[in-house]
């Protein structure tokens, strides 16, 4: 018995010191034209069709950087993260020759299946330009015969070697000349990037021209539309903070428009609805055929965009604290964090000379309305400097209790798969525990949209000053936030 159960370890190790095949033989040749269907074919051409014929049901995929996928999760990763727009960004993958080895695996002299490992690496294609290399990594593939046709059947990826520098180098994101050749290419005036990393803003640029010859400085001051909401949010949940304001106290104690007098409703909503935007009105009374606000559904049932809900919050602060909005938040955002480029409203310290005009999509200039008074919901003046410091503020819970900042991260409402409202706050759930909080501005000459990640302390702000201005989001969050951009852009363009 002593002598049977050595001879099983023995065996075994007998079994994992066999030889790697030779480069000529018929095993080795098979693998390599498996592994070439599979990535020459596959990966490299977006033919997802490929995988699904060689990829075993039983597939596993087990990746050092982002766990483990059946066969399924995977297809799904692939064609919704490299290949879901391969024209903008294409990652090619590379075996190195050299570093291949193939053995074999028998069970009682019949040969059941193969080891593959090796190196590959992965050269980026980014604007069309110079393909440059990404990243290498080492790989163990486990090839089966399924009723004598081969399959992979576990796939290990580990050891990954980014190159960020040459990526970076060879990128129009970093060479200002090349930029600005891509803004005028897409007809976009003005373009202000602002990114965050450690918690803290690290970067401002500002590309384009204000008018035909002259340059947008660092400190341009664009309107940010809708951007606003967050200011007004914050104010707000800085008071709930504080105490001073309660989240799911009726409102109408502090302010009744007339409009709703008489709607039962009125005393169903709260901060809470507001801010998360189930309050059941339109964006814009002037929507509504009589020009008036209305109820349109009950409170906190389901969610509907609305401007009129943050200022309908705007004037109940107003009434209760007997202080502007503007007031409010010059003491709870502005001066603490210094964003002296700030404005809620055109005033005379307002530098015309450093405003980015708005534009339609035929390079025609809007005219510049100048508020005087406050917006809950729009017109914000600010600079990408100083909203980036409010952004780090917000990330930081600066000023916000725990039990609030758990609040406003927290999912109110789903807005569509993968997409919520919290308070103030898009959120967008990217899985691994991660989130990013967002919000956009949409307005006559005004694109806007801002991200920040409390996880990883990462955000980015892109603010341009013409309608379609959008257009440029999706290769700027590609480049700048990575698998994260792509999973945001995934989650948008989902049907």
């Amino acid at each position: 018995m002593k002598k049977y159960l050595l001879f099983i370890p023995l065996l075994f190790i007998t079994t994992l010191l066999t030889a790697q095949v030779d480069r000529k033989s018929d095993l080795y040749k098979t693998i390599i034209s498996k592994d070439s269907l599979l990535f020459n074919l596959g990966f490299n051409t977006c033919d997802i069709s490929q995988f699904e014929n060689l990829l075993s049901e039983k597939f596993e995929f087990f990746h050092d950087k982002d766990s483990i996928s059946d066969k399924e999760q995977f297809l799904h990763n692939l064609r919704n993260g490299l290949c879901i727009s391969p024209t903008t960004f294409q990652s090619r993958r590379e075996l190195l020759p050299e570093s291949t080895e193939i053995y074999p695996l028998y069970k009682r002299e019949k040969l059941y299946g193969a080891i593959q490992i090796g190196v590959h690496q992965f050269f980026e294609t980014i604007e069309n330009r110079k393909e440059v290399f990404g990243s290498s990594a080492k790989f163990t593939h486990l090839w089966l015969l399924e009723n004598g046709v081969w399959k992979l059947t576990k796939s290990l990826s580990y050891d990954h070697q980014i190159n960020l520098l040459d990526i970076t180098k060879s990128s129009i994101f970093d060479d200002d000349k090349e930029i600005e050749k891509w803004l005028i290419e897409n007809k976009v005036p003005t373009l202000g990037i602002g990114l965050i990393h450690d918690g803290k803003l690290q970067q401002v640029k500002v590309f384009g021209e204000l008018k035909k010859g002259i340059s947008a400085p660092y400190n341009t001051i664009f309107n940010v539309a809708s951007l606003t909401k967050p200011i007004t949010a914050i104010v707000t949940l800085k008071l709930v903070s504080l105490g001073k304001w309660n989240l799911d106290e009726p409102i109408y104690k502090y302010w009744i428009d007339q409009d709703i007098a008489k709607d039962p409703n009125l005393k169903k909503l709260t901060t809470r609805h507001i801010l998360s935007h189930q309050t059941g009105f339109t964006n814009w009374r002037g929507n509504n055929k009589d020009g008036k606000l209305h109820f349109e559904f009950k409170p906190g049932s389901k969610y509907q965009y609305s401007g009129e809900g943050l200022e309908y919050l705007r004037k109940a602060l107003e009434n209760k604290f007997h202080k502007t909005l503007d007031q409010l938040a010059n003491e709870l955002i502005f001066k603490p964090l210094q964003m002296n480029n700030t404005e809620f409203f055109w005033s005379k310290k307002t530098d015309e000379s450093r405003f980015a005009i708005g534009y339609n999509n035929k390079a025609i200039a809007y005219e510049t309305i100048k508020n005087k008074t406050a917006n809950g919901a729009d017109d914000l003046l600010t600079t990408i400097e100083d909203y980036g410091k409010f952004l780090v503020s917000v990330m930081n819970s600066e000023g916000l209790s725990k039990e609030v900042f758990d609040d406003m991260t927290t999912n109110q409402v789903e807005t569509k798969n993968g997409k919520y409202f919290g308070l103030g706050f898009e959120i967008y759930d990217l899985g691994n525990g991660e989130i990013a909080l967002s919000h956009g501005g949409a307005d006559n000459g005004v694109q806007t949209i801002v991200f920040i990640f409390p996880k990883s302390k990462k955000g980015i702000l892109i603010f341009t000053n013409v309608d379609d201005g959008y257009k440029v989001y999706e290769k700027l969050l590609t480049h700048y936030l990575g698998k994260n951009g792509k999973k945001i852009i995934e989650i948008e363009t989902k049907q």
